[in-house]
């Protein structure tokens, strides 16, 4: 009986894999899914974006990244930086407020959520009472100002969220200062804008939405100027000196204001309608900067003329006789201004504008001429045309490297030079201890390659297939053009650009080998590519070869998409991989596996109708093999067809389960009385229960019909030299796994390197295999006589990894979404499997091999296989033997674009999409850990305009009320003393009493 027990408790195997296994949500990669908001802070140099779920993201130099999750997932509406602090407030639609800060702790910063508030009304007072429009978070650190639907402007301590009542701003009490022609009912509603003044923090500037403006003294509670205006206000900015503030308007007009120092009625300086006369939108926010030659920069957001170019998302620059209206592919939500921020400078002098679209995050230089966009480090719009596939490649020869980024660097001309602006924190996580590429793969034809070595995905090239194929667009077509009359003066800035001109450039499968430089690119429309590398731009031919892999076979009619059209004669390419070869499949299906054998010069394909092998260097076709069943109609229809049988799929359902009951009760016994019946029921339940219990790892898999559809779906393709005749002599063969539950095995012939070009490489199939349940073949594998796995082309001849062991008997690996499978070769008897756990229907979806490495010693380490499930859990076993090793909860059930996208690494890492713009690192080894390590400093305030330490002090030391006691009694304590030994005099004093009693 012991055989059927479970394994006893290893002790020293489990501390190993503590040492080994450890699953972590590290970064995330790419562009937030639905930003919100916006925020900056010029004294941490640090930005920060919120999104639609309640997420907020601070980010500063390359590798320096924050996040943290509201608990509500609501949106957040705005973000302020506390001025001077490394604090900040958001605000949500819910109408809560949220006190953030930056802490140390075991020697990184974390953001943290220290407070939270949701402002309140009398009894019976209706919600637009406190519903609040405008926060202005002061510069004494000690109040948010904050302004409301009603009109009234609540005065709140921080860090308490404490409302200060007897300091609030009522409407009646503005409407006692404003003249009688002027004051009515509605006059105050709504506060739009909330400015303190920039040279007196007493003062600040408070813009209705009906176009009142008013100068609100607060020290003596008055009206000391009001403005009188006569648009729908939208925002208002203060210009440097405080001499003048802008005020913008829903007609699409600014008007510029003069401060007096007495008390006379202002009359407006100026009042332009930039895009005027026909009616234009609003311009939403503005900006005035001077500078030191006189003419100031004037940016805003919006006014474009409605009739014409009111769909447009613009923001536009205005410098003496330069304007460019800078035209996004998506709806801005905010953008702000990096400027010198030092109170004794003169001038703003602005040097960079960062605008946050919908889509993409666009950074322009105003330093240099033309104003060009900065290529940003980090958050790029991985969705600029939507991913399609995935492909990683661990570990990059230093040559490959060098190339790839010089051909990038070629690409890049038109981006400015400039550092980038947004440089807050130091990044304290090692260098990254190799160098690693992902591939994502596009619906426009493209191939982007990102280097995703540490915390910043930052791109370094980008690959476009399109100029082989001829398509509706020109590819010389420049979008940036313009005419020099043309008004307004739009230029179109950022990547994102999600309309494709044809569907079928769409890239489907991906392989880099990164030892020889030659890539493969297949695509929608059964395209595929071979390229190699070229450090300069040529003009070539790129040959064409066709693979039938129907082999005109009669009553088959393929009723999807038409191929790609190819241009004639010589094509130019620029610097990096360029194509040498197209091999079309015909029918021209999306092409489902790939595999590059760079060593033996071979591509594989393969298609839901068969696959292919093709010789890259020969360009010759090596052979084809259809795999369609005669009942796979389906596979004929294509992925671009709109006619899907939905009967027929039904039907095959509701068959499928009828069987199963079938099959179910002729085990429990369909003869004799209902006693005996229930009897044999009952035994069967306990025998299975026994079987669950003792063998929890094991589950009975249904067997499928072989009339299931595209059961001839190529699902992997594999290159191994292994012992395919005989146990005797190793050759070169290709493998090949369906949908249908099918291994194809190939012997190849590949002539010896000086007969290479004269004879040619031959094919001859050896083995079928047939699993009995006829799962889809996710993955095969081929381990040598020391039971790892055979080394990659050229890997072996660089010496980075071992030669195999070709004297012990090799096994086979075939991994079906329902079980794994070892076979002894060449007999390709069956050895050991494990089958799937999971009554809740498990199936393998994505698996790798990867190689975990102890955290404890550089001496061990081992190969396992990586799982991912439809469940989204991911599951490591062990090599030979397939034990279950540890599972961890990774991606939602539901999430099937997350578990579909998700690849692995060579080292116990992956990544998969959270959003189509963003991915999500994991690691699931100890070893291997990408992470951000940084640290927020506080920089010292400098002799600010109106900072004023000793005061600073005195509030952290009375922050909470004399009637708070506990919690908030020890969170004064620690604010008094952080205050105290952030204060640089304090300090000196301290020391100077040390050394005088010393």
């Amino acid at each position: 009986m012991r055989r059927f027990l479970r394994p006893g408790h290893d002790p020293v195997r489990e501390r190993l894999k503590r040492d080994l296994f450890q699953f972590n949500k590290t970064v995330e990669h790419g562009f937030p899914h639905q930003p919100s908001a916006l925020g900056y802070s010029p004294f941490l140099r640090l930005m920060a974006i919120g999104t639609r779920s309640g997420a907020i993201k601070l980010y500063g130099a390359p590798g320096v990244e924050f996040m943290g999750l509201h608990e509500e997932n609501n949106t957040v509406m705005q973000i302020h930086f506390i001025p001077d602090q490394c604090q900040l407030v958001t605000l949500l639609d819910d109408n809560s407020l949220h006190l953030w800060s930056l802490k140390q702790h075991s020697g990184t910063s974390e953001l943290r959520e220290e407070n939270r508030f949701t402002l309140k009304g009398p009894p019976g007072s209706p919600p637009s009472a406190t519903q609040v429009t405008a926060v202005l978070p002061h510069s004494s650190r000690e109040v948010l100002y904050l302004g409301t639907e009603s009109g009234n402007i609540f005065v709140v301590e921080l860090p308490s969220f404490r409302v200060l009542e007897d300091r609030t701003i009522t409407s009646e009490a503005v409407l006692q200062w404003v003249p009688e022609d002027y004051c009515n009912r509605r006059s105050c509603e709504l506060v739009e804008a909330l400015r303190e003044h920039p040279k007196n923090p007493d003062q600040i500037l408070i813009g209705y939405s009906r176009g009142l403006i008013v100068l609100w003294d607060l020290q003596n509670s008055r009206v000391t100027h009001h403005f009188l205006g006569s648009q729908q206000l939208e925002n208002l900015y203060w210009q440097r000196d405080g001499s003048k503030f802008i005020s913008c308007h829903y007609d699409g007009s600014y008007t510029q204001w003069p401060v007096s120092s007495d008390n006379r009625q202002p009359e407006p300086l100026e009042n332009l309608v930039p895009y005027g006369p026909f009616p234009c939108k609003a311009i939403s926010k503005i900006y005035w900067q001077t500078t030191k030659n006189g003419l100031p920069y004037i940016i805003f957001q919006g006014g474009m003329p409605r009739a014409s170019y009111g769909d447009r998302h613009s923001i536009s620059v205005v410098h003496g006789s330069q304007q460019t209206a800078f035209d996004f592919t998506s709806r801005v939500i905010d953008f702000f201004i990096i400027f010198s921020s030092e109170p004794t400078a003169e001038f703003d002098d602005p040097s960079a504008m960062v605008v946050l679209a919908e889509e993409e995050l666009v950074v322009i230089d105003l330093k240099t001429a033309g104003w060009p966009a900065v290529h940003p480090p980090y958050l790029a719009s991985l969705h600029c045309s939507a991913i399609t596939c995935s492909h990683h490649v661990s570990n990059i020869p230093l040559k490959l490297w060098e190339r790839i980024i010089s051909a990038g660097s070629k690409q890049n001309i038109n981006y400015s030079n400039m550092p980038w602006p947004i440089d807050g924190g130091t990044n304290i996580a090692p260098d990254p201890p190799q160098r690693d590429l992902l591939l994502t793969g596009h619906e426009d034809g493209t191939v982007r390659f990102w280097d995703a070595s540490g915390v910043c995905l930052h791109l370094l090239y980008k690959l476009s297939t399109v100029r082989v194929f001829l398509t509706d667009a020109d590819p010389n077509d420049n979008m940036n053009t313009l005419g020099e009359d043309e008004w307004p003066p739009l230029r179109k800035v950022g990547t994102f650009d999600p309309y494709s001109d044809d569907p079928r450039l769409g890239i489907q499968k991906i392989f880099l080998c990164k030892y020889s430089g030659y890539l493969a690119v297949a695509g929608t429309a059964g395209q595929v590519l071979v390229m190699e590398l070229n450090d300069e731009e040529a003009e070539h031919v790129v040959d064409h070869a066709e693979a039938d892999l129907l082999q005109d076979q009669e009553g088959y009619r393929w009723k999807g998409h038409e191929k790609l059209k190819t241009r004639d004669g010589p094509v130019r390419f620029e610097a990096g991989f360029q194509p040498f070869v197209l091999v079309q499949c015909q029918p021209p299906a999306v092409v489902t596996s790939l595999a590059l054998h760079s060593e033996w010069k071979l591509v594989a394909f393969g298609t839901s109708h068969g696959f292919g092998l093709f010789d890259h260097q020969q360009k010759r076709l090596v052979f084809v093999k259809c795999t369609l069943h005669p009942s796979d109609q389906l596979a004929l229809e294509g992925p671009l067809s709109r006619v899907k049988s939905l009967k027929k799929s039904l039907r095959q359902s509701f068959r499928r389960i009828r069987r199963s009951r079938v099959s179910s009760r002729k085990r429990r016994g369909g003869s004799g009385n209902a006693s005996e019946v229930q009897e044999a029921n009952a035994k069967f339940d306990q025998d299975a229960l026994q079987e669950m219990e003792l063998a929890p790892v094991q589950r009975k898999i249904e067997a499928r019909s072989a009339e299931d559809s595209f059961t001839g779906f190529v699902r992997t393709l594999y290159f191994a030299d292994t012992f395919l005749r005989d146990s005797s002599r190793h050759c070169p063969s290709l493998w090949a796994g369906t949908n249908g539950g099918t291994v194809y095995a190939f012997c190849l012939r590949v002539p010896p390197a000086e007969r290479r070009m004269d004879e040619p490489v031959r094919a001859e199939q050896a083995k079928e295999i047939q699993l009995m349940h006829r799962a889809p073949v996710v993955s095969i594998l081929v381990l040598d006589g020391r039971s790892n796995p055979l080394p990659e082309p050229l890997e072996v001849a660089h010496d980075l990894s071992k030669s195999p062991d070709m004297q012990g008997s090799h096994q086979l690996l075939v991994v079906s979404e329902e079980q794994f499978k070892v076979f002894t070769l060449p007999k390709v008897s069956s050895k050991l499997k494990l089958k799937l756990t999971a009554l809740e229907g498990c199936r393998v979806r994505k698996v790798t091999v990867a190689n975990f490495g102890s955290c404890k010693t550089d001496d061990y380490s081992e190969n396992d296989l990586a799982v991912l499930t439809n469940l989204g859990d991911i599951q490591i076993i062990s090599l030979p033997f397939l034990k279950l090793q540890i599972r961890y909860p990774c991606i939602r059930k539901e999430d099937v674009s997350g578990i579909a996208s998700c690849v692995f690494t060579k080292y116990g890492q992956g990544f998969y999409l959270i959003s189509p713009s963003e991915f999500e690192r994991f690691s699931l080894s100890t070893k291997w850990l990408v992470e951000p390590r940084c640290i927020v400093d506080m920089p010292e305030v400098t002799s600010n305009n109106h900072v004023h330490n000793k005061s600073d002090m005195e509030n952290a030391a009375r922050k909470c009320s004399p009637g708070d006691h506990g919690e908030d009694e020890r969170k004064s304590g620690r604010l008094m003393e952080h205050a105290l030994l952030n204060d640089e005099k304090v300090l000196k004093e301290i020391q100077s009493t040390l050394e005088g009693g010393r």
